[in-house]
């Protein structure tokens, strides 16, 4: 039996989550609601017409940004300097592309309509971040994400339009952003190459409750 969150922000212990990785289901996603869940390791995660579904899984999946893993031809990519990144520049542009790019692995989008403007609602009071790269002034690739301003940059999706824009803009996020940590919540094959790992739940939160 699943827990379900009424008026108050707090959420119940993880050692109440299931061999899934559901913590608790229901609530809203006001601005408030999703601080608290970021500062404590959970994230909303659901399709369209099911209740609020929110997370904490067992094995977290992060980069340490010092660990980041660049192959030879993505080095190649990285040097033909043929396009631009910016941050936060176009958030809202980049959060609907995620929305709208189609995934092999994926019937439809967990960013529903509500999802995106709880997100537009996080970044304008600057809790939310993009990444941005642009091609001859087009949007091309990105990434967005929330950032705890504390070390902690927490990864929400990413989409390319262009062959590899989107570990382009995820390698300039671990060596410009400045992080001890980028959340990449769930088993990525994508990310894995790219220097991303699996860490227990109570090391993740060690280290969440540390910086």
């Amino acid at each position: 039996m699943y827990y379900w969150l009424g008026e108050s922000l707090e959420f119940p212990s993880h050692e109440f989550s299931s061999k899934e990785g559901i913590i608790a289901l229901g609530g809203d996603l006001s601005v408030e609601r999703l601080i608290e869940a970021y500062k404590n390791g959970i994230f909303p995660w659901f399709n369209e017409g099911e209740p609020i579904v929110w997370y904490s899984p067992e094995e977290r999946m992060v980069l340490f940004p010092n660990e980041i893993r660049i192959s030879k031809s993505m080095r190649q990519v990285l040097r033909k300097s043929d396009f631009v990144i910016t941050e936060n520049k176009a958030f809202k542009e980049v959060i609907i592309a995620c929305q709208q790019i189609e995934r092999i692995d994926q019937d439809g989008t967990w960013i529903t309509d509500d999802m995106l403007n709880a997100y537009l609602h996080l970044h304008q009071v600057g809790l939310a971040k993009s990444i941005e790269v642009w091609c001859n002034d087009q949007l091309v690739g990105g990434l967005y994400g929330v950032d705890l301003n504390n070390g902690v940059f927490c990864g929400e999706s990413m989409f390319s339009k262009k062959s590899n824009m989107s570990k382009v803009a995820f390698i300039h996020l671990a060596q410009k952003g400045n992080y001890k940590l980028i959340d990449c919540q769930v088993h990525n094959s994508h990310l894995e190459s790219l220097g991303a790992r699996e860490i227990d739940r109570s090391e993740f939160l060690k280290f969440l409750n540390s910086v």
